[in-house]
């Protein structure tokens, strides 16, 4: 991992000290990629917010309320999970970045290198292209 965006110190920080992680994509189907990353992050103890504008009048996913942007939720957010293709993805740096949010973490194969630069150039870490999943597999491995 030698790309800017998969820094291991940003990383670690996002899955130490996330503890909110407002999952966007995350709608009610557990064959989702987003629905199992999002039922890890549970497991771990983190609280998940689903951010999905159409989840087909589904008020809760894994007992959480969906709100339908990222403006909506009434707390604080530690990072911003975005599960939306390359071309989607950068408005919800922005946006993360709009409400303060601590992080911006893009999924594999997800990346947006202007959404990058903005977001960091407005003090906002960020990460893309990576899986918060595979990267706690790797640290257990690794044994730290």
């Amino acid at each position: 991992m030698s790309a800017a965006w998969k820094d291991r110190a940003t990383i670690d920080r996002m899955l130490d000290d996330g503890q909110v992680w407002a999952v966007v994509g995350l709608g009610g189907d557990p064959w989702r990629t987003a629905y199992s990353i999002a039922q890890e992050l549970q497991q771990r103890g983190k609280r998940i917010v689903p951010i999905h504008p159409s989840a087909d009048g589904e008020r809760t996913v894994l007992g959480e309320l969906v709100y339908a942007s990222l403006d909506e939720v009434p707390f604080p957010i530690d990072v911003v999970d975005v599960f939306r293709r390359s071309e989607a993805a950068g408005e919800f740096a922005d946006q993360a970045v709009k409400i303060g949010a601590g992080g911006v973490w893009f999924q594999m194969g997800v990346v947006d290198e202007e959404a990058f630069r903005r977001t960091t150039e407005a003090g906002v870490p960020m990460v893309m292209d990576v899986c918060p999943s595979q990267q706690w597999f790797q640290r257990e491995r690794r044994g730290s």
